[in-house]
């Protein structure tokens, strides 16, 4: 269990990274949780109804979170 709490723990500060780039356009990121390699997301704000959210959830969250996190395989947006 150990574990899955430093997962989450730096899941948390790569979204903290991530976070100001949504912000600047009106949106946000939530952390929901963290299960067999997939982080589960709720985008919010402008993000949330943005035509390009696919692309900010895969070309910038699921790219830095997999990029400095080797168990994340996979990030999810929950609407």
């Amino acid at each position: 269990m150990k574990e899955k709490k430093d997962i989450e723990k730096r899941i948390i500060e790569v979204l903290d990274k991530v976070r100001p780039y949504l912000q600047n356009d009106g949106g946000n990121v939530t952390y929901i949780r963290y299960e067999d390699g997939v982080v589960y997301v709720k985008l919010e704000g402008a993000c949330s109804n943005c035509p390009m959210a696919i692309m900010t959830l895969e070309d910038g969250i699921e790219n830095a979170l997999t990029t400095e996190i080797p168990e994340v395989v996979k990030v999810v947006n929950e609407d």
